[in-house]
């Protein structure tokens, strides 16, 4: 594996000293236009609403000026109370004007205060209800699913997981760039701007509590320091790595990955198969692409098929997996199904819409 030279050793002394936090999925909100407009709207409402109501009753008022009350007088005397002033030029002296301005101007003037201040008292407690959000979502967070870099492969990654039933709230991404956060935060994913070879951005991340973490990096030894990173905070959770090159695989398993991915040689392979048996390599495509068509999937054994032989299963069974062994269905030394076995079979998705291999024409 090449050793980073000195212009990414540089570059990754630059990341460090970029600020890593944590960003949760945005709410649907209006846009700030959309708010403003609104409350705008809201309050010359209530300013109009109140100057007709002065109005109507302007005999019940007094001028200081020439003791009576025309609509422009009626306007100021709404403007001057709405916004707390009274200048107390204008002022009700019948007991009808008394009274409405007791129940129905003076809630009107609550209102339009919590109108005006509502969107100052909303920047004041952004911050406060984000912190509130941020400290429930590390509470309640436990057996997540923890995806460093969103790029190709982690996107295909999330949405693999995601098909199998992980609901959203359960992955984290980390990433070093902010874009890739906020297209993951759009996604509804909880994302971390941070470099993930570092233990301080991993614990952001809530590594520590995760039940699996999947390493799809652009480098290889960026995927390795991520890796020994990971593993030491964390002794218990599954690791999954990516690496492009096929000799660095096992330096990933020596770090502590429990299963690597050399993306270049499997794409390399499928490639292969595709020109020797196109049907095989529409198959093998239709079986990684979780959620339709045929889906390889792992099951424990139920108690019905104890005793059994893959072969008399209602699954198409592909391998048993018995302690830390992966046999063949054909294997003799399965001989027949244990209640502590897990089977790897093939299922077919959604028999009504899925897109099987035998759907699509072979190329020419």
């Amino acid at each position: 594996m090449k050793q980073p030279g000195h212009d990414a050793i540089a570059r990754q002394a630059d990341e460090h000293l970029v600020t890593h936090r944590v960003k949760l999925p945005k709410k649907v909100v209006e846009h700030p236009f959309q708010q403003v407009a609104k409350r705008l709207s809201i309050a010359l409402f209530l300013l109009a609403a109140t100057a007709l109501i002065v109005y109507a009753d302007r005999d019940g008022y007094n001028d200081n000026s020439d003791g009576s009350v025309d609509f422009l007088d009626a306007l100021y005397y709404a403007t001057v109370t709405l916004s707390t002033t009274g200048y107390g030029d204008i002022t009700p002296v019948s007991d009808g004007a008394r009274l409405t301005n007791i129940l129905v101007v003076t809630p009107l003037r609550v209102l339009f205060l919590i109108v005006l201040v509502g969107t100052t008292l909303e920047v004041l407690t952004e911050r406060t209800r984000e912190e509130w959000r941020l400290n429930r979502w590390r509470s309640a967070l436990r057996d997540h699913t923890v995806v460093v870099g969103f790029g190709t492969k982690g996107r295909s990654a999330i949405q693999t997981v995601c098909a199998t039933g992980l609901k959203k709230e359960q992955v984290v991404v980390v990433d070093p760039s902010a874009k890739a956060i906020e297209a993951a935060s759009s996604d509804g994913y909880v994302g971390v701007v941070g470099d993930a070879t570092r233990s301080e951005v991993l614990k952001r991340a809530e590594v520590h509590k995760a039940r699996q973490i999947i390493i799809a990096t652009q480098r290889d030894d960026t995927a390795v320091l991520v890796t020994l990173t990971a593993r030491q905070l964390n002794r218990g959770a599954k690791i999954v790595a990516a690496v492009r090159e096929e000799e660095n695989a096992p330096l990933l398993k020596q770090s502590g990955a429990d299963a690597v991915i050399t993306s270049a040689s499997a794409a390399g392979r499928l490639l292969g198969l595709s020109v020797l048996s196109p049907a095989a390599g529409m198959v093998m495509e239709d079986l990684i692409q979780q959620g339709s068509g045929l889906d390889m999937t792992e099951r424990p054994v139920i108690k019905a098929e104890v005793g059994k032989t893959p072969r008399e299963t209602d699954d198409l069974v592909v391998s048993v997996v018995r302690g830390h062994r992966v046999l063949g269905y054909d294997d003799p030394s399965i001989g027949t199904l244990q209640l502590t076995d897990r089977l790897i079979t093939i299922v077919r998705v959604s028999p009504g819409s899925q897109v099987a291999p035998d759907a699509r024409p072979l190329p020419e």
